[in-house]
């Protein structure tokens, strides 16, 4: 049974007041792989009322009341992808499509979601507990920069005036903040609670930290200066006029968001200060089981139905999530400030029966799409140091060469597959989530590599190399080139040993920090030696809370302060892209300035080599002046004679 979306559901349930009201930007789709789902009905089954208003038309008051005021509070997300990357593209052209939304249909949520959704809120309920939370919410907890509008931005709680918000995943703060409210606290009494942040001027602080921002602000404590248990970073005003001092409030963000050892970090602005508390523990594997054994449909809403259903669902309906967190490090990548870096994964038999409830589907066609996370490979945690001490603050555990201490294996990911495939109705089971092939290239135990050719590829694997000059590469943190060459050598000699006929589909960026119109020729040479021309490019998209979107900005590696180019003309951001779609007609002449400008004419030819063949209008201007050059020779003899 679905939740309350409407008051005749609430008067069928016999309920006359929700203790918590959800906002979506998303359609109601009651899966695990949407947010909105796992938080209400893990609030359910606490025994909280829970309704959920989705996608309300933020132009008509009305729809926000439609199930009344909450006896505790209201709860806003933007949904599972950010609203400002749902609707513009990264040339900040508007999308058509949505589908997160009915019919697959665009316009069904504002931009800037959670800020809109916050202010409606105010106006129909006036002084509620607004609390706020997703990936929306999640990476904006403090200035940052604004893609989209091409400035740096205060801190989501100033501009939505939420009460609380809740960053990265959200079942324990939410757990422990409906208690409180359960047990009769008010919103500012939460303000302790791990996996939260709030705004707030001085005076309403805790003493503690009271006193520690005076003795800051009046010089007695050097913020440089380490402290167990906080960090000021500079404020919203000064990063907004200082490139530099933006950089260094980044890194310091980026190395407290580890439970084990992060501390609370203090951001002013103007005269009030956000306060983000240290981030909330994993999950256990008890925990996770019991998030996704909730009661849910697995489906959309029937209420879209007539308007052609939601889109989002096919991806997700048949596909099981194994784990979460991701230690990959990849650097334009904001799970390390969203999911974090420590894995947490499910048991066996938690994972087991969601596939046996799947073969029981309808539309089940005995196909299960996916079991993975982040990195699908990454079933266990990097090392046991990480469940004691957290991960490591200054090394990455793949990059640049793999941590000593990492185990690397695939046998109980394999186990868990190898079982799924057992089950009666189950005829295949493939593995989309994505493969770190550096990870599986390092197993010295060939097994899985075997397994994964040979039972969970339909003819293709798509893996996430994203460049191969080293310049860029060490600013993504992905691994050199060799690493994949090694990979993809080996993934051929599998399938060749198998009998089986298998490509590579590379995904491939365009545009990152570091990246020249040299480095881009150097990309476009490589897809020519391989003979892969790449449907799709995907350009770097510079959002909030990656340090590839810090150095996009600043022209600094927050790492070590050192400068880094950055393409940021529409023009260069063009001519990097056609570069490697280089064969289609349409960019041919893109493709040639961008190898003039890049001072590599000897790309344009007939040889092998070659990108490009020269147009007829050079071919026949270039024959004029050989034709003039050999008149003109006789004359010079002449002269000497």
């Amino acid at each position: 049974m679905f939740l309350p979306i409407t008051a005749e559901d609430m008067r069928e349930r016999n309920w006359t007041e929700l203790d918590f009201l959800y906002i979506s930007g998303d359609a109601y789709v009651d899966h695990p792989s949407f947010g909105h789902a796992i938080i209400t009905r893990l609030l359910e089954s606490m025994g909280f009322k829970v309704g959920i208003i989705p996608q309300p038309d933020w132009r008509d008051i009305e729809q926000f009341k439609i199930l009344g005021r909450p006896k505790y509070a209201v709860l806003v997300s933007s949904g599972v992808i950010d609203s400002m990357v749902n609707h513009y593209t990264v040339s900040k052209k508007r999308r058509n499509d949505d589908v997160y939304s009915p019919g697959g249909k665009a316009g069904y949520r504002p931009d800037r979601a959670v800020t809109v959704y916050c202010n409606k809120i105010r106006e129909a309920f006036g002084n509620i507990p607004v609390l706020i939370g997703g990936i929306e919410a999640s990476l904006r907890r403090f200035a940052h920069y604004d893609y989209w509008s091409d400035s740096v931005k205060h801190s989501i709680l100033s501009d939505s005036q939420a009460d609380l918000l809740m960053y990265g995943m959200g079942e324990k703060p939410i757990t422990e903040i409906a208690n409180a409210f359960k047990e009769g606290k008010s919103v500012k009494e939460m303000r302790d609670i791990r996996g939260t942040a709030y705004i707030s001027k001085k005076e309403d602080l805790d003493e503690e930290i009271k006193a520690y921002i005076d003795g800051i602000e009046s010089g007695a404590i050097n913020p440089k200066e380490w402290n167990d248990k906080y960090v000021y970073i500079h404020s919203y005003e000064d990063v907004k006029e200082d490139k530099v001092k933006y950089a260094e409030a980044f890194k310091v963000q980026h190395d407290e968001q580890d439970p084990f050892r992060g501390r609370i970090i203090i951001q002013k602005e103007g005269n009030r200060y956000v306060i983000q508390n240290q981030p909330q523990f994993p999950l256990t594997q008890k925990e996770m089981d019991r998030v996704y054994a909730l009661n849910y449909e697995r489906t959309y809403h029937p209420s879209y139905e007539k308007m052609g259903g939601i889109p989002a669902i096919k991806e997700v309906e048949f596909s099981i999530t194994s784990h979460r967190g991701c230690f990959g490090g990849c650097n334009f990548c904001a799970l390390h400030f969203h999911q974090g870096r420590i894995i947490q994964n499910r048991s066996e038999k938690s994972i087991l029966t969601e596939a046996e409830k799947l073969t029981w589907l309808p539309n089940f066609k005995g196909y299960i799409h996916d079991v993975g996370g982040p990195s699908a490979n990454f079933r266990d945690v990097a090392c046991d140091n990480q469940m004691e001490r957290g991960a490591c603050k200054a090394r990455q555990c793949l990059f640049p060469t793999p941590c000593k201490n990492i185990k690397i294996s695939h046998k109980n990911y394999l186990n868990l597959l190898r079982k799924v495939r057992a089950i009666k109705g189950v005829k295949k089971v493939f593995v989309r989530s994505g493969i770190r092939y550096d990870y599986l290239i390092y197993d010295k135990d060939d097994e899985f590599f075997y397994e994964l050719c040979k039972e969970h590829i339909s003819g293709q694997l798509k893996v996430a190399p994203e460049h191969i000059a080293p310049e860029v590469l060490e600013k993504m943190g992905k691994p050199n080139r060799e690493v994949y060459d090694r990979f993809v050598k080996k993934y051929y000699e599998i399938n060749k040993k198998l009998g089986k006929k298998q490509f590579l589909v590379p995904y491939l960026m365009s545009s990152h920090p570091g990246s020249t119109l040299k480095s881009a020729v150097k990309l476009a040479e490589y897809l020519r030696d391989i003979g892969h021309m790449p449907e799709q490019v995907q350009d770097f998209y510079p959002t909030p809370g990656t340090l590839s979107t810090t150095m996009f900005y600043t022209g600094l590696d927050p790492r070590t302060m050192e400068k880094v180019y950055v393409p940021k003309s529409y023009k260069e951001k063009q001519l990097q892209r056609v570069l490697l779609q280089y064969r289609k007609k349409e960019n041919y002449h893109l493709v040639k300035e961008a190898l003039e400008k890049a001072g590599r004419k000897d790309l344009i030819g007939f040889g092998k080599e070659c990108l490009i063949k020269p147009e007829k209008k050079d071919l026949v201007k270039n024959k004029v002046q050989q034709q003039k050059g050999k008149q003109r020779k006789p004359v010079e003899k002449r002269k000497k004679r």
